[in-house]
């Protein structure tokens, strides 16, 4: 898979692609990450990417051509299956849309900055529209990072365990049960016996019984 990040701060996307799965995964040759610095495509001699909105109003709006000059480039390059515009009024993130963006070859993803875009980009160029929650942050950065990882580490090979990302939280619309690790008995707070039982078909029933009381205690809407 490769994923192009278009970022008008292209600086704040060196840390999370630079350590532990999302390093290893690239370092193996299973995901390529590739960061393009949205002033590198613009024409202004002053290397500027947004201006005033018309009509007025607080904020600056970043300007189509470096958009388009930086999607039309890559497009002639290779085939994409999304453009993705990371932005507060998109659908939001769960796991089902990142199971299926993990099956893709090679995706797109465009940061907001400033107010945001011209609206013409989302119109001639978006496939998809992605929000990581109901907030707003600074830039679109922070969530093109968090829906990478998401996306990265469902590649087949990316963890040392396959079945790992399978028991995650979500992936059966359910929360994950709760876990338990070395020492059985710290100061007398012991690990539930069924853990330690070996009775394999027993624990996993238990589990998930776990998992549907969790579910059903923090998040009931994922049972609706």
């Amino acid at each position: 898979m490769r994923i192009d990040i278009i970022s008008a701060v292209p600086s704040l996307l060196i840390s999370p692609f630079a350590d532990s799965i999302l390093q290893r995964a690239q370092n193996k040759g299973l995901v390529e990450v590739v960061v393009h610095d949205l002033r590198d495509y613009t024409t202004n001699k002053h290397k500027k990417i947004d201006d005033y909105a018309f009509g007025g109003g607080a904020g600056m709006v970043m300007t189509i051509q470096p958009i388009d000059a930086c999607i039309t480039e890559l497009k002639s390059q290779r085939v994409y299956d999304e453009v993705i515009y990371m932005t507060p009024d998109g659908e939001q993130l769960n796991q089902q849309i990142c199971n299926k963006l993990s099956s893709l070859t090679n995706i797109i993803v465009l940061c907001g900055h400033y107010k945001g875009i011209d609206e013409r980009v989302r119109e001639m160029f978006i496939t998809r529209e992605i929000s990581i929650g109901d907030y707003v942050l600074s830039g679109g950065e922070l969530g093109a990072a968090v829906l990478a990882d998401s996306i990265i580490r469902l590649i087949p090979g990316v963890l040392n365990d396959e079945t790992s990302a399978l028991t995650d939280s979500f992936q059966d619309d359910l929360l994950s049960p709760p876990i338990y690790t070395r020492p059985a008995d710290y100061n007398g707070e012991k690990v539930p016996e069924i853990l330690t039982s070996g009775n394999e078909r027993a624990i996993e029933e238990w589990r998930m019984q776990q998992a549907i009381e969790r579910t059903k205690k923090r998040r009931p809407d994922l049972l609706d």
